[in-house]
């Protein structure tokens, strides 16, 4: 069996993090449903930064927005939203058949709204009601302006990925907040499945940072003064922090005040795996895939890390292995003066950073399009 497929059988989902308008035309995406068991799709400003800019299968779209007057924001949200709901069309037989337990699509909303909760929850309605698709889910970072607006959007029904989590104490408040706003449900007798969440749990950018404070503390011929030796921290520190967020999922799971909203037909907020390709060369391409397998759980894997993964990824359930390991590897960045909770801070900014500038340079990039659309409409001659 595809190692992709055999996910399933251990109660992890398969998603892909990407999205482009080829996928559609070649055929690819259709085969990754039916073929690999893709479930669901990320996405994000920076995936339709590389899908749009510089590529000219969006350019009739684009130039029919242009020629109607549509400012770069209108024609970005045209763009993206057509291949949001293409998607979440093609992924529909998934949804139904689990009965809406996966099948979903991911759209963000502005990374200019991480830190404002009330024009974040406008901005996710707006998407919720262009889209229109039940398999839909608005992408909200988990900063602590936005958890607001994470239990507002939930106990409204609207379906909600929350992003950028870094740190375990980060998402656990998101838990508290996704299970306030099924409590509000409940009490309101609102059906508890119509509030599908997944928490993405960042992995790999973890290791960049850490990795580089721990080479700061080796000398140039292998000496370090601080014990344990910085370099048997190296690479281990995404994963440890994972299997303590999901240690965290499954005491919530046998929890009273979960069996009682289970009781009332709530289904878990599942931990999404994200961030899932190897930045490092010299680690094993399947690290961020393999350790974390389990009931509960989705890996969103870039096109390369689930090639690899097809290829001769190993299955088992792993996820719940080795936690007490865990927890002494984070343990031991405290001698060396490496503290958890500022890396995570700092990924946070970063990441929300990051998306900042891809928004921003995609917008630029239809904007300057827009440009070129219009005045060559206006160049052509006029008819007699």
């Amino acid at each position: 069996m595809n190692p992709l497929l055999a996910l399933n059988q251990q109660g992890q989902s398969y998603w892909m993090d990407d999205l482009r308008r080829e996928m559609f035309q070649d055929g690819s995406l259709q085969r990754r449903v039916s073929q690999e068991g893709l479930s669901g799709i990320t996405s994000n400003p920076a995936i339709f930064k590389l899908a749009i800019a510089g590529n000219d299968v969006y350019d009739e779209q684009l130039r029919s927005g242009a020629l109607a007057g549509r400012s770069s924001e209108e024609i970005y949200l045209l763009l993206v939203s057509t291949d949001v709901r293409d998607a979440c069309d093609l992924l529909r037989p998934v949804h139904d058949a689990t009965e809406g337990a996966d099948g979903y699509v991911s759209l963000e909303v502005s990374p200019h709204l991480a830190h404002d909760s009330e024009a974040s929850i406008a901005e996710a309605k707006r998407l919720w009601a262009v889209v229109d698709r039940p398999n839909l889910m608005i992408k909200i970072p988990g900063t602590t302006a936005c958890l607001p607006a994470i239990e507002q959007l939930l106990y409204e029904g609207i379906n909600v990925n929350i992003t950028l989590l870094f740190s375990v104490a980060r998402y656990q408040a998101v838990v508290q907040a996704w299970l306030r706003a099924l409590e509000r449900r409940a009490r309101e007798g609102r059906p508890l499945h119509k509030a599908a969440s997944v928490a993405s749990f960042f992995l790999s950018r973890i290791d960049v940072l850490v990795d580089e404070l721990l080479d700061q503390r080796i000398g140039p011929q292998g000496h370090s003064p601080f014990t344990p030796h910085p370099s048997t921290l190296q690479g281990k520190i995404a994963i440890a922090n994972a299997k303590l967020a999901y240690a965290s999922l499954a005491r919530l799971l046998k929890s009273e005040r979960w069996q009682a909203l289970a009781g009332a037909g709530a289904r878990p907020q599942r931990l999404l795996w994200a961030s899932t390709s190897t930045k490092n060369p010299q680690y094993d391409e399947l690290m961020y895939v393999e350790p974390l397998i389990g009931p509960h759980t989705v890996n969103t894997m870039p096109l390369s890390t689930s090639a690899a993964f097809a290829d001769h990824g190993k299955v088992a359930r792993t996820v719940n292995k080795q936690v007490r390991a865990a927890s002494q590897v984070l343990r031991n960045l405290r001698p060396l003066g490496i503290h958890l909770d500022q890396v995570t801070g700092q990924l946070e900014n970063e990441g929300i950073r990051k998306f900042i500038d891809s928004y921003d340079a995609l917008l630029q990039a239809i904007g300057q399009k827009r440009e070129l659309f219009t005045a060559q409409e206006a160049a052509l001659p006029t008819p007699p």
